[in-house]
């Protein structure tokens, strides 16, 4: 290197001497030639320092080029090279609160094991091997356990108590390999997790986030924005929590992010889905790659995002889409190698079904379709349902003739109800980044009306015998920090007035009984199941612990609503109007459940035989992905 340096140097110089000579008129040497010497001619040196610096120059510009793109590349795309199915038993895997936008419950590894929630004849805990196989039930003291998070050792998972909607929940610890599930002090939410170093617990109560110490102790508040939070998650260097946001009025998801230290909130990926549905994030252990789930044209997939590179590499800004195909993916978690990713893999589809009292066993009703929330009209001689999955809004002749479909997508709706001279439907529906509101649309077809104006949440509507007036709901939330966001009301459907049925807070799922003597209600905790008596104007409990969706038998008997939150094996009751007497009609221990637009439907057919929707096709999937390359 030193003698080249020296050469070019002289080089230089006797190409300066030489430059400035002049070129005889006759003959002589061209400018720039060095004069010969001894007979030999010397080499050019300007010509030869020419040609060196433009070779070395080139060198230097692809040098610059080559550095350039390696510096500035954008990672390769993870890919996936193959799927697998895990589980085989045919259960439910997710429990989202109904007909909101909420995070569902996650898929937890330790290595060699897949944990996660799933509906039994109770919500379990279960486990499998990542390589599949028999899914096995963990045994635990706790009723309704949510499985939310597993300990960074791997030795214990977090797991929230829900003992029922409308509260926060206590948090407990559980050994994976059994044991006395421990209470972390009183802590009380509907989400957590666990910092990397297991020293504190990240924590969601309403719609704020805090952070505790690992036993409880020292609790201080992070973040609060307008939605609920859920599934708050730590990266692996524990600088920032990401978590969903979901939206009570919109019922929009959001990804958010703050730094540990409670600075910096914003949205994670702003803009890029319109409106935003996602949910459920999660890093890769060696946090390069950030997974989570998203909702676009009606289907869920699992979509990563690289969050690092190396000195030689930069993060790809956009995510890639890992799912594709007829199943939604949901709940995403990287295997403990980063190699393969676990989610929840589900293709939904029901039967519906009636209870035949004489057979005592559930029967394939109206053809066996995939529909939910059927309503029939005073005659008996139409019925209204909605298409399941799909959401849309059906009328047809109870044979099955003169099928005509009274909504489309991206509207999603649910619980139609005839109007008294069979010449409407009203129901509830929502769009992408809307809320749940109430509609009329002619049962002939046509044009959907919306009823009252507004961003709240409505729910249930009910038509008042004489069909002047519907009873509807406020929908605040199950989890809310205000104790007066759900209200019944009525309204007047020719002067539009609304009025607040005094005593109604707290209370959200009603029905109208067809005699027009009272209006039935549950707790928005479904605690308790009310009756409004329109007449003593009043209300009277007619029975404690856990009640669903209340109907009215078509003669105005009885009230039949399920319990299945409160009984580990689910059961239809009815309570006679006359004298509040609560009666057994059918135990769904033996039966599994689709979860709808709203949870768990029950409804009525014209004799009163219960209707409900079998679940046909719940499945869960892992893929194999490649791994985020190395810098």
């Amino acid at each position: 290197m030193r003698a080249d340096l020296k050469r070019l140097k002289r080089d230089t110089d006797s190409g300066r001497q030489v430059g400035a000579g002049v070129v005889p008129a006759q003959g002589g040497h061209l400018q720039g030639m060095p004069p010969q010497e001894g007979g030999v001619v010397r080499e050019p040196p300007l010509q030869k320092r020419r040609i060196w610096l433009l070779a070395a120059g080139g060198v230097v510009i692809v040098a610059a080029v080559v550095l350039g793109y390696l510096l500035t590349r954008p990672l390769p795309s993870p890919k996936v090279l193959a799927y697998s199915q895990v589980t085989n038993d045919g259960r439910e895997k997710l429990a989202p609160v109904p007909g909101l936008a909420m995070a569902p419950l996650p898929l937890l590894t330790d290595g060699s094991r897949i944990y996660f929630s799933e509906q039994t004849l109770d919500l379990a805990i279960a486990q499998v091997s990542v390589t599949g196989g028999e899914t096995v039930l963990m045994p635990t003291q706790l009723r309704y356990p949510n499985l939310i998070d597993i300990a960074p050792e791997r030795s214990e998972l977090l797991v929230a108590q829900a003992t029922s909607f409308g509260t926060e929940w206590p948090l407990w610890t559980l050994p994976v390999l059994g044991g006395t599930p421990r209470r972390i002090a009183q802590l009380l939410a509907h989400d957590a997790g666990w910092s990397p170093n297991r020293q504190k617990i990240a924590y969601a109560a309403g719609s704020s986030l805090y952070v505790t110490m690992s036993d409880g102790t020292e609790p201080r508040r992070l973040a609060t924005v307008g939605g609920i939070i859920w599934w708050p998650r730590w990266p692996p260097d524990g600088s920032v929590l990401r978590f969903t946001q979901t939206s009570v009025k919109t019922n929009e998801a959001s990804l958010w992010e703050v730094s540990a230290d409670g600075t910096n909130l914003h949205p994670f990926l702003s803009g890029w889905n319109n409106p935003p549905a996602e949910c459920c994030g999660t890093w890769t252990p060696d946090g390069k790659y950030y997974l989570f789930q998203s909702r676009r044209n009606n289907r869920t997939d699992v979509w990563a995002v690289c969050e690092k590179g190396s000195s030689m590499q930069r993060r790809r800004p956009e995510p890639v889409r890992l799912t594709a195909g007829e199943m939604n993916g949901q709940a995403p978690v990287a295997s403990k190698d980063g190699k393969k990713v676990f989610f929840v893999g589900e293709q939904r589809r029901g039967e519906l079904v009636r209870y035949d009292s004489k057979a005592q066993q559930f029967v394939p009703y109206f053809s066996g379709i995939s529909a939910e929330g059927l309503a029939f009209s005073r005659e008996g001689d139409w019925v209204a349902y909605v298409a399941y999955p799909e959401g849309t809004l059906w009328r047809s002749r109870v044979d099955g003739s003169e099928r005509l479909q009274l909504t489309f997508p991206p509207m999603q709706s649910f619980m139609p109800q005839w109007s008294p001279d069979g010449k409407q439907i009203a129901f509830v529906a929502t769009a992408p980044g809307k809320p749940w509101t109430i509609y009329t649309v002619p049962a002939e077809g046509g044009n959907a009306q919306q009823l009252v104006p507004g961003d709240r949440n409505e729910f249930a509507p009910s038509w008042s015998p004489d069909g002047t007036e519907l009873v509807y709901g406020d929908y605040g939330g199950f989890i809310t920090p205000s104790t007066d966001a759900n209200a019944i009301h009525l309204l007047n459907l020719k002067t539009r007035a609304v009025a607040t049925l005094p005593g109604s807070e707290r209370l959200f799922a009603h029905h109208w009984s067809p005699d027009g003597r009272y209006i039935a209600a549950v707790a928005v905790d479904s605690n308790k199941l009310m009756l409004f008596d329109l007449t003593a104007r009043k209300w009277i409990s007619l029975t404690t612990g856990s009640a669903g969706i209340a109907n009215s038998s078509h003669d105005g008997k009885y009230i039949y609503f399920d319990n299945s939150f409160a009984e580990p094996k689910g059961a239809i009751y009815r309570v006679r109007a006359s004298n509040y007497e609560l009666e057994k009609v059918v135990s769904l221990d033996s039966f599994r459940r689709a979860w709808g637009g709203w949870g768990w439907w029950m409804g009525l057919a014209p004799d009163g035989s219960p209707l409900a929707l079998r679940d046909t096709e719940p499945r869960k999937s892992t893929p194999s992905m490649s791994s985020c390359p190395k810098g």
